[in-house]
């Protein structure tokens, strides 16, 4: 994983390089390019994690398996339709703690519980107010055709500098205590600041996509293929991606559905992030059980 991660430092930096020539129109559709491939990719194969992670493998069961996934995908989508204020705040927090949990998957057999989810959850978090932070305009008017409430952006400033306190506080609690995470810690907070300077630089969707897709998904990626296979290879992505292809291309025809119903630019990226809320509530819940299986397994 050390190399990977020198390799999306790299790329995070050609990202940014890429950022001073191509048009803000370019931006968004190589960032969508990069959501729908690798990004929508990375939770596709959910199903097989959890079929994997049950001890009997009956048709029976995979079906139930299937059904109460599509059930919480379906809930998440009615709750965006009939209260849209809810399913948007749980979709943040979920986001925030899914975020920090893929960051932060090891620490869990240093420290208590309860302390890693706080943890976890203002790292994500801080990430996503960075981005909010950055694009509050954008935000704002997505925020709005979504669920028709309007965030003065002061509440977005506020909200970074309360979390960052708390994750300072918390770091330092942790940097004193363990000295084996002490070299992480640091890293981490440069990579807060090199997505800071993605999301600075960038358009909206341009740096998401570069932070989603170099930093989380394909990350959870290798995770994953680990998880099923004991270890990461070429061969074991291909069947990664064979297995995960159906899920994947149904994703990819309700998002092509959606920009067909509706074309324009801010009421498309309202809907847009709206699935991928709905498909990410079930996927978060997935990966967590996972990590906690991996965890067990040790």
């Amino acid at each position: 994983m050390k190399k990977y991660l020198n390799f999306a430092i790299v790329a995070s930096f050609i990202g940014l390089w890429m950022d001073s020539f191509l048009s803000n129109k370019y931006q968004i559709i190589l960032g969508f390019l990069l959501i729908f491939t690798f990004g929508i990719l990375h939770g596709a194969n959910d199903l097989v994690l959890i079929k994997n992670m049950k001890a009997k493998k009956q048709s029976s069961s995979w079906f139930k398996i299937l059904g109460y996934y599509v059930m919480v995908v379906l809930i998440g989508a009615l709750l965006f339709y009939t209260i849209p204020q809810l399913a948007l705040l749980l979709f943040i927090l979920i986001s925030a703690y899914h975020f920090g949990e893929q960051q932060w998957q090891n620490l869990l057999e240093h420290v208590a519980k309860s302390f890693l989810i706080l943890f976890q959850f203002f790292y994500g978090f801080i990430i996503l107010l960075l981005l909010f932070v950055f694009h509050s305009s954008e935000v704002q008017s997505i925020i709005l055709n979504i669920a028709n409430i309007n965030i003065p952006s002061l509440y977005f400033n506020l909200l970074l500098l309360i979390s960052s306190i708390v994750f300072i506080v918390l770091s330092t609690y942790l940097y004193w205590k363990l000295n084996k995470i002490r070299k992480k810690l640091l890293l981490e907070f440069f990579y807060l600041v090199l997505f800071a300077i993605l999301f600075k630089s960038s358009s909206l969707i341009w740096g998401f996509a570069i932070y989603f897709v170099l930093w989380h998904s394909i990350p959870s990626i290798i995770d994953q293929i680990k998880f099923l296979n004991g270890s990461f290879s070429i061969k074991y992505f291909i069947t990664y991606c064979k297995t995960a292809g159906i899920y994947w291309l149904i994703s990819l025809v309700g998002i092509t559905l959606i920009y067909y119903w509706c074309k324009e630019e801010q009421l498309f990226n309202a809907l847009f992030f709206s699935f991928l809320a709905a498909i990410t509530f079930p996927h978060a819940v997935v990966i967590t059980n996972m990590f906690g299986t991996k965890q067990t397994k040790k």
